[in-house]
């Protein structure tokens, strides 16, 4: 059966898709032989057996709808492989991702009934982001939380109950030091992949307007990130972060960088433009109310860039007692602080 015969806002089941596409019956992302298709299933209740979820349809941003979908393994740090791997690479492999969220409960005859979204694509500008959460043996461990978006033509179908739930409580965890795994998806395929068709819909927005530039900048942002975090570990500071999530709000807070040995919270930037730097602050400023309890007291804040901001936006720091930080080709200039 094709994908074009699967209408968005579908009830079916693993077992009518399994007859359609192939692949298992178990486990969150199925990858059928074929090499055709990723099929995603979403189960937020899962999550909230062990205490999160991560799953559900974030608030729209300027590119339009978002989805976050939790990688799979319930056991340890979630590893790049298998079904995350095949979901992460699907865009460069011509794989067609399809979405459903589980429409029933545990148990239900005939098996858990599921609504089929649409057919997405993973963000290209950031296609997942690492959140940390309790396994199935009570331990805090690694997840990658990945970021869907409606392939083109593709009006996705959603429900209120298919809401990213905003957070019951105020809570912070401390995050150890760990490489960042995240490398971009590049939007072009490999020679030889085949086109798939998408069930056409109108839609104002579609992850083709995405600007390939923007991608580039989060890309340079986790090389920056890296970077710096190798200067620390040469200097033999230890250093972490948080994950915040707030009452009432969706997602959560994740500052880049916290140097626990001089108590420095650190921003990055993929580039020095004043734009950035004034987002920089602003997080910096909401993040330190919130961990403020958790670091001792005096925590200093710092802008990590790529290479020096206009002499006006260098000012505008120095206004705020904001530290800066910038990658030179001899290592970062004003690291360590003074």
């Amino acid at each position: 059966m094709a994908i074009d015969d699967l209408a968005p806002g579908t009830i079916t089941n693993r077992t009518e898709m399994k007859a359609r596409f192939g692949g298992g019956i178990q486990g969150g992302i199925q990858t059928p032989a074929n090499g055709e298709t990723v099929l995603a299933y979403s189960d937020p209740s899962q999550g909230v057996k062990y205490g999160y979820t991560f799953d559900g349809h974030a608030e729209d941003d300027e590119h339009g709808p978002l989805f976050h979908y939790t990688g799979e393994g319930v056991v340890g740090d979630q590893r790049m492989t298998d079904g995350n791997k095949a979901l992460l690479d699907s865009v460069t492999d011509g794989r067609a991702v399809l979405l459903f969220v589980a429409a029933s409960k545990k148990g239900t005859p005939g098996g858990v009934k599921q609504w089929f979204v649409g057919q997405c694509v993973v963000d290209p500008v950031l296609p997942f982001e690492e959140r940390w959460a309790p396994g199935q043996d009570g331990v805090i461990r690694r997840v990658f939380v990945f970021r869907l978006r409606p392939a083109e033509g593709v009006q996705w179908a959603l429900r209120d109950e298919d809401a990213l739930p905003a957070a019951t409580v105020d809570h912070i965890v401390e995050l150890p030091a760990s490489p960042k795994p995240s490398v971009p998806v590049p939007t072009t395929k490999k020679p030889g992949t085949k086109s798939k068709k998408t069930e056409k819909h109108s839609t104002a927005t579609t992850v083709a307007n995405i600007i390939g530039g923007e991608r580039e900048v989060v890309r340079r942002e986790g090389q920056l990130v890296t970077a710096f975090e190798a200067v620390l570990t040469a200097e033999a500071h230890e250093f972490k972060s948080f994950q915040i999530t707030v009452e009432g709000e969706k997602g959560a807070l994740v500052p880049d960088l916290y140097d626990v040995t001089d108590n420095v919270l650190y921003e990055a930037k993929g580039n020095s433009t004043r734009n950035a730097v004034r987002m920089a602050v602003g997080q910096l400023l909401d993040y330190r109310r919130h961990v403020a309890k958790q670091v001792p007291k005096g925590m200093r804040l710092a802008v990590l860039l790529p290479e020096s901001p206009s002499d006006d936006v260098r000012k505008l720091l120095a206004a705020e007692d904001i530290a800066l930080v910038t990658q030179t080709k001899e290592g970062f200039a004003g690291f360590p602080l003074l």
